[in-house]
Order: structure tokens, then sequence, then C-alpha cells
């Protein structure tokens, strides 16, 4: 079967993110963009993903909780858990490794904790998008460790990716595939040699509900299931065309 997918995804948890990407607004969103599948990887924290799992099961959408991590080399890269116990391990293991450092809302926003209906529930007082002091090359083994998969965001970016960051693909990294943007500049993966071979999907890195694209974007599974979906990413080798 086909599923639209979008697997980079923020919700107001993120200080860069819209206060309006709520759990619920976003599960919304990605329901009338005819998604199927969706994940939610705010920076360095899975803190709503139980409730973003909520509202997307009421809109009919498989949610996987996850994480955009930063690593102590300043590169994101996506961390997407089997489960809500899975994620919350992780999230707290991620903290215990981010320096300690408040957040100023008014410089970097406000990082707002959400229920499934809207409810304000608090807000994250320490800085979530400082990098954690995970190197890049222990990601990969430390998710599967946690029964997820572990891959590069958008690394067709000029910061914050692995190219512009590490400067090339390294096959020791063991990251099974890469992401990147839904602009991703024409030609730019065939001009990488090191990406040769390299499985590469997009997402949309959605900050705000706008943002928020059409599904666009498929893959087959035999159902709907977050095991289907992190075995697809683990294994699957088909080398997508820049959109």
């Amino acid at each position: 079967m086909n599923f639209f997918y979008d697997l980079h995804l923020h919700s107001c948890l993120s200080p860069c993110a819209c206060d309006d990407m709520t759990p619920a607004n976003v599960a919304a969103m990605c329901a009338l963009a005819g998604l199927n599948v969706v994940a939610l990887t705010d920076h360095n924290s899975t803190g709503n993903c139980a409730a973003f799992c909520e509202a997307a099961a009421r809109n009919g959408l498989l949610a996987l909780p996850g994480m955009e991590l930063t690593t102590s080399e300043e590169i994101h890269v996506l961390c997407l858990l089997p489960d809500l116990d899975a994620a919350g391990a992780f999230g707290a293991m991620v903290r215990a490794r981010q320096p300690r450092v408040l957040n100023d809302s008014r410089i970097f926003g406000a990082q707002l904790y959400m229920d499934s209906e809207d409810a304000l529930l608090g807000e994250e007082p320490q800085l979530l998008l400082t990098a954690t002091d995970i190197g890049v090359y222990e990601v990969s083994a430390l998710t599967a460790g946690y029964g997820g998969v572990a891959f590069p965001a958008h690394i067709d970016r000029p910061a914050f990716s692995l190219l512009s960051n590490l400067a090339l693909w390294d096959a020791a990294l063991e990251f099974p595939l890469a992401e990147c943007g839904r602009n991703c500049p024409a030609g730019f993966l065939s001009r990488r040699p090191d990406l040769r071979g390299v499985p590469i999907i997009y997402g949309s890195d959605a900050h705000s509900l706008d943002q928020i694209a059409q599904a666009a974007w498929s893959m087959e599974l035999t159902g709907a299931t977050a095991k289907n979906v992190l075995d697809w990413l683990r294994h699957h080798r088909k080398v997508y065309p820049a959109p």
C-alpha cells in the first residue's frame, strides 16, 4: 500500500516554530494535506510527542514520536522512535547531555507544552536549540539502542546540516538514508559523488502551519505501523530524484 508521509514536523515546543503549531493544529493540517504517516521532531525534545500522537490518531494518521537532535558538531539529525516509552527515555537521555542554558523567549521564542486538545500545560525553561555533547558518529547506534532510526536532516542546506558542517558523506556514520528539504536545489544530488547510492527522502521541516506540505512523498508499506515505517527507513534502497 502507498502511504504519503512527512517525517519532519515541529510543534510550538520548538522555539523557532510558531505558537499556533500546537499538536492538534499540526495533526489536523497534516490530515487536510492528505498525509498518512507523520512524525513530530522538535528540537532536542520529545515533550509534545504524546499529545501529537493522540491528536494524529483522532485524525486517522499514523504518528511516530521523534526529535531533531543537534549534535556536538551542530549537525541536525532526525531521530524517529518506535513508541512513546522509547521516545520518553530517549528524550531524557538527550536532556542529560544538553548544557543548562535558560531560554529567553523574547529572543528565541516560547517553548510550549500542550495537550492533544490545545490546552497549555506549561513552558520549557531550558533552551532547546543548543548543541548536545552527542557526536554525529554516535547518533545512529545510540538511536538504534532505543529501537529507532536516525538520519541527517536537510543535507542540502548551508547551515546545521551534515554536508555543511562535516563537508562529506561518510559511510562510517552508519546512517541508512538522508533527508533533503522540499526546495532542494536542482542538480544538488548529482553534483555530490559522495551521495551516489545514498537513499534520499524529503521533509517539509514545517515550523508554521502554512509550511506543512501537500502530500507528495510516499512509502510502500504492507500496513500503517511504526515498525513498518522504521523498517522501510532502515532497508529501502530507492534513490529519489530532487523535486
